[in-house]
């Protein structure tokens, strides 16, 4: 999952959905479609026998985990399985941010052994990350973009594909104009982009 140059802004929607290893998608979301949006991405992996790891917030986690079940997936047996993995966005936070950043060294430390499980097999994994949501809507636009760069080189190691979400009414601020582009391009697919980014690059 290389850097991108360049911003694809309203990619269709089933290109994301249609991911595959490698993929880094971007969606920005209004709150109360989260739970559709990433369970549809993720119920793709789980109906394929694949993994499906979510690290949200504890509403986001359990809004995703109800949304999937109404689908059909035993999320219960997912989870004693391993196939469904849920980790807290704040608490994983914790474990690699050092002095307002990112370390790379506690980031890899963090991940890797969840991927390293969840890319045991041959099967399709899919990631829901709003960890840099967290970020972003803490101020600290800076950090969410190395975080980006983080799974972007992490995704170079182990073949799962990854949709981060960003809250839309979060990125209209036109201070950060600069900011949500450099986001855009650290991802192969925009979805859901913002007024401020439409018209940014319209």
């Amino acid at each position: 999952m290389d850097q991108r140059e360049t911003v694809n802004v309203g990619r269709k929607g089933d290109e994301v959905f249609n991911a595959g290893p490698g993929e880094h998608a971007v969606a920005f979301h209004d709150q109360d479609e989260l739970a559709q949006l990433t369970g549809r991405y993720l119920r793709a992996a789980l109906a394929a026998g694949g993994t499906a790891v979510v690290v949200a917030r504890p509403q986001q986690r359990a809004a995703i985990s109800a949304w999937l079940s109404r689908t059909g997936i035993d999320i219960v047996q997912a989870w004693a399985d391993g196939f469904y993995v849920t980790l807290d966005a704040e608490e994983l936070l914790s474990r690699f941010m050092l002095n307002g950043r990112p370390d790379a060294a506690l980031f890899w430390a963090a991940l890797s052994p969840v991927l390293a499980d969840a890319c045991r097999g041959n099967a399709p994994v899919r990631v829901f990350g709003e960890m840099v949501a967290v970020l972003w809507e803490s101020g600290q636009p800076e950090a969410a973009i190395e975080l980006e760069a983080l799974w972007n080189e992490i995704g170079g190691q182990y073949p799962f594909a990854l949709l981060c979400g960003y809250p839309a009414a979060a990125m209209n601020d036109e201070a950060a104009s600069d900011a949500l582009a450099q986001v855009c391009c650290a991802h192969s697919a925009v979805m859901g982009a913002p007024p401020s980014l439409v018209e940014l690059t319209g």
